[in-house]
């Protein structure tokens, strides 16, 4: 299976006034095409770092990855071209309506009007938002908004989707909704998807390999069954104690849900 994204090396240090901070040491790591990977780790390990890398929004100050084929450092622009990005915070626009939202963003990827206007309506209709065409933004219920997100980051119909703890303050049924989602674009588009989360349940549901890192380093990878095997002793054992025996650090504290990293 081909590799979409590859790492060798990946690194960043930030200078600060009390001297250089290592946030991500060296990043070593494959995802293959059509493979959901959960990217984990507990606060502070380097996830969001490496994510805003991979993504063009922060430069790497060590090591070299390719995204689908495009250089992080010399094409990043060719790298923007076939990643999806859905921020945690998300990034819709609350006064303008779903349609003025998805027909932007085509626009923003240079489609011609009637194509992005198309576009909008395909996209609507694949993630459950065509009644909501005209309703604006801001009105949108928070799975909603989430489903707006992901539906602007495929607008261009890239590879890859990376996915910054997608369903943060979600509900249950949203939450499951959107797993839904995820399962649908890799086993129907092949998209490979990148996700950093906080909630172990989730990646322990989507995740077809989990990549652990823990300060700035890979710690551990494989599958769930085969993590809890290696390091939690058993195919039994909860991913959470696997995490913890592969770290050694509490999960982060989450308000909105019982497990988390």
């Amino acid at each position: 299976m081909a590799a979409v994204i590859s790492t060798a090396g990946l690194a960043r240090t930030f200078a600060t006034k009390s001297g250089p901070v290592e946030a991500v040491r060296g990043i070593d790591l494959t995802v293959h095409e059509g493979e959901i990977l959960g990217f984990l780790g507990p606060n502070g390990a380097g996830k969001t770092t490496t994510l805003r890398m991979l993504t063009t929004l922060l430069k790497p100050t060590g090591g070299a990855a390719t995204v689908a084929g495009h250089d992080l450092v010399a094409d990043p622009a060719g790298v923007r071209r076939v990643s999806g990005y859905v921020a945690q915070s998300g990034g819709v626009d609350p006064q303008i309506t779903v349609r003025e939202e998805l027909v932007t963003q085509g626009r923003l990827y240079r489609l011609p009007k009637a194509r992005a206007v198309a576009r909008a309506a395909e996209l609507a209709a694949e993630l459950g938002l065509t009644e909501f065409l005209d309703r604006k933004a801001g009105a949108l219920s928070g799975g909603q908004r989430r489903r707006l997100d992901i539906a602007m980051a495929l607008t261009h119909r890239p590879a890859v989707l990376f996915l910054d703890e997608p369903t943060t303050g979600l509900d249950p049924g949203s939450r499951a909704d959107l797993w839904d989602l995820v399962r649908r674009l890799r086993d129907e588009h092949g998209t490979t998807v990148f996700l950093t989360t906080h909630y172990l349940d989730e990646a322990d549901a989507l995740a077809d390999r989990l990549v652990i890192v823990d300060r700035g380093t890979v710690a551990a990878e494989g599958t769930p069954g085969a993590l809890r095997l290696r390091y939690g002793g058993s195919l039994d054992a909860t991913l959470q104690d696997t995490f913890l025996a592969i770290t050694g650090r509490g999960p982060a504290p989450a308000d909105t849900a019982p497990v988390a990293v």
